[in-house]
């Protein structure tokens, strides 16, 4: 069956696998095709066969990537003349700031202050020499960062893309599912980090265009369990913003383009503690030899901890990125290690 065949399972929603197959087009040459990696001592501590789907080693150092480009890369001519705007903690930022210099348009990124200093100093850096770019600080606590940006975009004429809820950023997305599966075949199970749900709901989307039947997983931090909250009420449920060392996946709600993709295909959302990602981190560092964000490190924490049962199954895991202050990845191992 090809995605052809499957179009009432997406009826109704924000995209379906053409679009996911149609970004893969448009970012070919342009994306890295990431590293998919196998580990016998986590095949072992799961008793499953896991395939870590490595978006660590993408460009700018996240998946986030893929769907800056797919989106940015569809913009008009006067789109483009006048640019982007962006708000993340991070990742979205240094991928808009990104697509927006490979593509020779300015932008305008909304930062939290307290944003890792590694992912502040990258996103400016991919900024430098480019018109009208800069990075725009604000309190994530206090403020809010979607108002801001629509703000920033009325007065300025340019372009806001959301870091999760956009149809062109969701199929971006869903490539890292697309490209895991064609190269290691059908898997049981599919377990990818969750934040505001762009990645989730398209990897769900190009999972089950492939794979009908396959068990989607969204894993959240703890301290910031909105979508699992949100599918038990069956309706979006929003949190103040979490405190958790998992900083790209401390949103506060999930997407009203991404909520209805993750009720329908995503079997589950668990979550996982910090010290539990901390763990992960250091199996990464250890035993994998790569360096993996909290954020990043969600989805494996999942399978790694025991949350999800992976025994005698096929299980991907989307790795979703690895932008960290050393200083900072370094304290984190060194306190979990008591």
């Amino acid at each position: 069956m090809n995605a052809s065949d499957l179009p009432p399972l997406f009826a109704g929603l924000a995209i379906e696998p053409a679009d996911i197959d149609a970004a893969a087009a448009r970012m070919a040459g342009v994306a890295h095709r990431t590293p998919v990696r196998t580990s016998r001592q986590a095949d072992e501590r799961s008793g499953g066969r896991l395939f870590f789907k490595c978006e660590n080693f993408q460009r700018m150092g996240a998946f986030k990537f893929r769907g800056a480009y797919n989106a940015l890369a569809q913009f008009n001519p006067a789109q483009r003349e006048r640019g982007v705007i962006a708000f993340s903690s991070g990742n979205h930022a240094q991928a808009t700031a990104l697509a927006a210099r490979l593509l020779g348009m300015p932008s305008v990124i909304v930062m939290p202050s307290d944003s890792p200093a590694a992912k502040l100093a990258a996103t400016r850096e991919y900024q430098q020499g480019q018109r009208g770019s800069e990075v725009v600080l604000y309190d994530r606590y206090k403020e809010d960062r979607e108002a801001i940006g629509r703000r920033l975009a009325e007065e300025r004429g340019m372009t806001l893309v959301p870091p999760y809820d956009h149809s062109h950023v969701m199929a971006g997305q869903g490539t890292a599912a697309a490209e895991l599966i064609d190269e290691v075949g059908a898997l049981d199970k599919l377990l990818v980090c969750l934040g505001g749900g762009g990645l989730l709901s398209g990897c769900a989307v190009a999972a089950h265009a492939r794979v009908p039947g396959i068990e989607v997983i969204g894993v959240e931090p703890e301290a910031g369990n909105d979508i699992q909250q949100s599918l038990a009420a069956g309706r979006i449920v929003r949190i103040d913003t979490p405190r958790t060392i998992a900083d790209g996946a401390q949103t506060q709600a999930a997407g009203a383009l991404t909520f209805p993709v993750i009720q329908r295909l995503v079997r589950q959302v668990v979550t996982v503690s910090d010290a539990q990602l901390v763990s992960t981190m250091r199996f990464f560092a250890e035993r994998m030899k790569m360096v993996v964000e909290p954020t990043g490190a969600l989805a494996a924490a999942a399978l790694l901890e025991g949350v999800v049962p992976a025994r005698g199954q096929r299980v991907g895991i989307i790795v979703s990125g690895g932008n960290v202050d050393l200083s900072r990845y370094a304290s984190l191992l060194a306190a979990g290690a008591g």
